[in-house]
């Protein structure tokens, strides 16, 4: 019995003897202070508690900044910390005799226990540490893609509730690149037709009206019908027809046209980040005067623009946020600003195709972004009430203006994981080109160089490589 007793008491007095921890973390809940006069700092989570053991009974306690934390003294000698909300803030503990007894420096931060374990539970193999900073939290480490990245960052806005109070410092093992290549083709093709009799006499430089005489009566006609839907004839062709007391003027006009847009964007991004193509100008829009009664001007983009976020997923599956626009000058919808000295200031219209979505696509995979059909019919009829409706003659008291229009659009885009090449394996546009020299210019009308060998082709199929350059 003796024997265990004195084992008892030294393991008693070794358990006493043993250092104190200093907590400097949110994972510790009790601090002990064995002497007068110590400075400890503490770091505490938001709505988190600690206790304080003191070696002398306290009787006033300080608290800087109580805002930031709360002391509550539940017995003699044990005082429990709370943190209130982020920041620093110093505790002076005071005993009966007014002697300072401790000093506490107390930081007060987010508690970052919980992201930690929901993003190492949803993340296993990923290497994420989560530091907190006041009342937001800082990621570190090391992720495998950007798709991994953004879920941590979205975990740990759900917890502290703004992104803005999230610091991403995560790495990208990798940093995969994405090459997006868009092809945007359309085609629009446009019919107009227009006939139109106008009465009068068109000969001069003023249309006079036509005169007859019917017995006692004289009848004069004159007619303008317009074309309403283009405003205006197509061109100036006419017919004119002066005959016995008949004059008129006979406009038959056709126009059928077609356009090819063809437009192929190539742009590459690291994944995760935005990137921006611009191909094309920018053309002046005045918006208000200086003090100087100066006309300001803002220049506003045209061409062909290419926006694109690339995150690469698992699998090589890549997500897209693709904002893509075709833009070009015309004259419908253009603006005329009349100037006070006769100077007219003519604002040109745009024309846009634009698209704008998110997209997951595997590497080298295509897809059709967008399209469009668009078919337009207009028929307008202008002419005299009553007399336009007569059969056969009315067609000489109006005019008739048809436009059809029909316009087919289509986007498609295919994205590649993309990786660095030699630099002699790459080919410049312009690396065969070579300019005709002055001689060959004057006398053969060439402007680019050709080579060959001059006489008659030899017979048969040509066996080899082909290449695409025509003289």
């Amino acid at each position: 019995m003796r024997w265990i007793t004195l084992c008892a008491l030294v393991l008693t007095l070794a358990a006493s003897a043993l250092p104190v921890r200093t907590a400097h973390g949110t994972d510790m809940d009790a601090l002990t202070i064995t002497s007068f006069g110590q400075t400890r700092t503490l770091s505490l989570g938001i709505n988190k508690s600690m206790v304080i053991e003191l070696p002398a009974d306290v009787r006033d306690v300080l608290v800087s900044n109580p805002a930031v934390a709360d002391a509550v003294v539940r017995t003699a000698r044990r005082v429990f910390v709370i943190g209130m909300s982020a920041g620093d803030t110093n505790i002076f503990l005071f005993d009966g005799a007014d002697r300072q007894i401790a000093v506490l420096n107390l930081t007060v931060q987010r508690d970052v226990t919980g992201i930690q374990a929901t993003i190492a539970d949803l993340m296993p193999g990923a290497h994420i540490a989560v530091e907190p900073v006041n009342d937001g939290v800082i990621l570190r480490g090391i992720v495998e893609s950007a798709a991994q990245a953004q879920t941590a960052v979205d975990v740990a806005t759900r917890f502290v509730g703004e992104a803005s109070r999230v610091v991403n410092a995560l790495q990208i093992a990798g940093g995969e690149q994405v090459h997006l290549r868009v092809t945007i083709a359309e085609v629009q093709r446009t019919a107009l037709r227009q006939l139109g009799i106008n009465i009068g006499n068109f000969t001069g430089t003023t249309a006079q009206p036509v005169t007859q005489e019917i017995g006692n009566a004289t009848l004069s006609a004159l007619t303008s019908n317009p074309f309403s839907i283009s405003g205006q004839a197509i061109s100036n062709s006419a017919l004119d027809i002066v005959g016995d007391g008949f004059s008129a003027r006979i406009r038959a006009l056709e126009q059928d046209g077609i356009i090819r847009t063809l437009a192929e964007p190539n742009l590459t991004a690291i994944s995760g980040e935005a990137a921006q193509f611009l191909a094309g100008g920018e053309f002046p829009v005045p918006v208000s005067r200086d003090t100087q009664g100066n006309v300001v001007v803002e220049y506003k983009p045209f061409g062909v623009g290419l926006g694109f976020t690339p995150v690469v997923l698992a699998g090589d599956r890549i997500s897209l946020q693709i904002e893509t626009e075709v833009s070009e000058l015309t004259g419908e919808g253009a603006f005329t600003l009349r100037g006070d000295n006769g100077n007219d200031l003519t604002i040109p219209g745009l024309r846009v195709r634009r698209a704008s979505t998110m997209v997951e696509l595997p590497s080298g995979g295509s897809i059709v972004m967008a399209g469009l059909i668009d078919q337009r019919l207009r028929h307008n009829m202008d002419g005299i009430p009553g007399l336009m409706n007569l059969p056969v003659l009315g067609q000489l008291f109006r005019s008739s203006d048809f436009q059809r229009s029909q316009t087919e659009l289509a986007i498609f885009i295919t994205p590649y994981l993309a990786q660095a090449v030699a630099r002699q394996d790459l080919v410049r546009p312009d690396e065969n080109l070579r300019p005709a020299s002055d001689l060959s210019t004057l006398f053969f009308n060439r402007l680019i160089e050709q080579y060959g060998v001059q006489g008659q082709a030899p017979s048969g199929r040509y066996h080899g490589h082909a290449g695409f350059i025509v003289p």
